[in-house]
């Protein structure tokens, strides 16, 4: 995959192309771009995304939370990995959000761009107020000589695949049923910073991680078997997000405690995949009833990650 910022670093070759922001790069994103690289395949031209380095909505409020799925760098790498020819990254600023539908296929993405042929998911709306619908797209592309097409719906079964849907997978633990929807384990990257250090006390030293990006969702509250990826290396992991209710409840954090792992990697840069849900966060009646817990844990999670 080409990553170009600016019309003019392309040939001068016509494109079949997509937009939108993509976060997760999930199931339905890439039924989307297999759709479009098959016709693109059929008349021998690439196919292309068009995409955004920040969250359109943020350039319109400041103040408002993507909530995120993907870092920048992350949607980037998982949209290579979709077999598309060329990833466009646009910069969404206010003169282009005044932009109507018809001015934006019209004067961006046929003119200055090339685009011949335009897929647009099946509930994807854009341009000024997204106030148009697919009908308007069809003849604002006839009269710039652009076929719009619409990408067909994929429904698993459980409902229509989303990045919406797998937020609230995460929000509620399911992060196997979020992998599946995903097509890979959730992760967060970040680096080790210093905790309370009672883990140590527990015979389970835990290192706490600050997460890189900070609009990155975080899954519910609880405990997990994960993978951690430590300067090129793989580990078995047993992570908590919670307040660490029987010690003092107050602010939330990561802790994530490597099995078979022995070393300093305070500043270290981490990155944990999200495997399965052990169990909720409790209160214990005490230290001894929650280091008995966290060998539990620790088994499970050895066996599990074993297959």
């Amino acid at each position: 995959m080409i990553i170009i910022h600016e019309a003019k670093e392309k040939d001068a070759r016509a494109w079949v192309a997509t937009i939108g922001f993509f976060d997760g790069v999930h199931r339905g994103h890439r039924f989307l771009m297999d759709e479009m690289r098959r016709v693109a395949a059929e008349r021998g031209l690439p196919a292309a995304v068009f995409t955004f380095p920040v969250h359109p909505r943020v350039v319109l409020q400041a103040d408002y939370p993507p909530d995120l799925l993907n870092s920048f760098d992350e949607k980037l790498t998982r949209l290579s990995t979709t077999g598309i020819d060329y990833c466009a990254v646009l910069d969404f600023t206010p003169a282009m959000a005044r932009l109507s539908a018809r001015e934006f296929m019209t004067d961006v993405l046929a003119r200055q761009w090339g685009v011949q042929t335009l897929w647009v998911g099946y509930d994807h709306r854009f341009g000024h107020n997204r106030a148009d619908g697919f009908e308007a797209y069809v003849a604002y592309g006839a009269a710039c000589n652009m076929e719009v097409l619409r990408a067909p719906l994929l429904d698993t079964g459980a409902g229509a695949v989303s990045s919406s849907r797998i937020r609230r997978l995460l929000a509620d633990c399911r992060v196997e049923e979020a992998a599946q929807e995903l097509t890979y384990a959730y992760r967060l990257k970040g680096h080790v910073v210093s905790g309370c250090r009672i883990g140590r006390e527990l015979g389970f030293p835990t290192a706490n991680i600050a997460v890189d990006e900070r609009f990155k969702v975080w899954p519910g509250m609880g405990v997990y078997a994960v993978r951690v990826y430590l300067d090129g290396d793989r580990y078995k992991g047993m992570l908590s997000i919670g307040d660490r209710p029987t010690l003092d409840g107050k602010d939330v954090a990561i802790e994530v405690y490597l099995l078979h792992f022995s070393g300093c990697i305070y500043r270290r840069s981490m990155e944990v995949e999200f495997i399965h849900h052990l169990r909720p966060n409790r209160k214990f009646d005490g230290l001894d009833a929650l280091r008995t817990q966290l060998a539990e844990d620790c088994r499970i999670t050895d066996e599990l990650l074993s297959v």
